[in-house]
């Protein structure tokens, strides 16, 4: 596969397409793709209704905007993942790594608290998320020794810090009503996905996508050092801080709406890697396609595997752990 990259790219897009319309289909309420055609196309150009307003308003108010949240959560969490593992030249680097995740939920829990929800809990996580960063960046780069290092210990010793932040207001939050609500966040969930929801995190989603699929030609000189990327001349330093920037932000605006979901941007670069190789033109691409197809697979399985939804953070690792664990020692291979 890795000869042909441009044919397994076609490929995951048409599985990616597949998976949607399988995805819509499915639920409680079955919607065929010939309905979904049909409210589509009456929804933006008029015409004869042939369904029942059950079937149009959960496909347009809910379906929808959840497989939308799905597709567009996984592509930013695998693309951040791998633009994180060659900035920091670290192939367990996920995006949670400069804290985003954690901020995010000391954001959701500080609105859910305070009896916020809706668009304010999103917005307060994207928020909080953002400053969790901007507080690593800034710790960071006061560290002596190697910056990049220096940007990992300031993640760490910040998430922690932030963590137990969360926590004490878990503590201090109402036991029936305010700390359950707390605890299904801090799970992941894309249920109760809101179109406002989806249109306000899709524009720093695409701000920050959109940048990282324009450099990946160039984000392939950050594996091979500062000095060699000056010899043929390539600003290092200030690429780093833009794909930092960029994977930050579809970071943020992917966990301010469907909580704390880990392994997506750790594994499907692996993954990606396998099967088109380490080459970012490829790699970035395949991996965005890759994650997008993974949560909304694992969405499926969360809200059709049984009565009660399963938090969708709970599959990812479940399913991620074991096959990560695959992908470092099958043959002996290195990560």
């Amino acid at each position: 596969m890795k000869k042909r990259p441009c044919a397994v790219l076609l490929a995951l897009a048409l599985l990616l397409l597949a998976s949607v319309l399988v995805s819509v289909s499915l639920g409680r309420y079955a919607i065929s793709p010939s309905e979904l055609v049909g409210i589509l196309r009456a929804q933006l150009f008029g015409g004869e209704v042939y369904w029942s307003p059950i079937q149009q308003s959960l496909l347009l108010n809910h379906r929808l905007p959840r497989v939308a949240a799905a597709c567009l959560v996984g592509a930013c969490l695998a693309a951040a993942g791998a633009s994180y593992q060659s900035v920091f030249q670290n192939p367990i680097a996920a995006p949670d790594i400069l804290g985003a995740s954690s901020g995010a939920a000391l954001g959701a829990a500080l609105a859910i608290f305070l009896g916020w929800d809706g668009t304010a809990l999103v917005l307060s996580a994207f928020l909080f998320s953002l400053g969790t960063v901007a507080a690593v960046l800034f710790i960071g780069s006061r560290t002596r020794g190697k910056r990049t290092l220096g940007l990992v210990l300031a993640g760490v010793m910040v998430s922690s810090l932030v963590s137990s932040m969360t926590s004490f207001i878990k503590l201090v939050a109402d036991p029936e009503d305010q700390l359950p609500a707390i605890t299904y966040w801090l799970m992941g969930s894309l249920n109760g996905i809101a179109p406002q929801d989806l249109v306000f995190a899709v524009w720093p989603m695409l701000a920050g996508l959109v940048p990282l699929l324009a450099l990946r030609w160039r984000i392939n000189v950050l594996t091979l050092g500062d000095q060699e990327a000056q010899a043929i001349g390539v600003d290092a330093r200030r690429l780093r801080a833009l794909v930092v920037l960029c994977a930050t932000l579809v970071t943020a605006a992917s966990v301010s709406i469907s909580g704390m979901i880990g392994w997506v941007g750790l594994v499907i670069p692996h993954f990606a890697r396998r099967i088109v190789g380490s080459n970012y033109r490829y790699l970035l691409p395949a991996g965005a396609l890759l994650g997008a197809v993974f949560l909304l697979w694992v969405d499926d399985i969360s809200r059709n595997l049984m009565a009660t939804e399963i938090p969708i953070g709970i599959l990812t690792s479940f399913l991620g752990a074991p096959f990560f664990l695959y992908l470092i020692s099958r043959g002996g291979e290195r990560i």
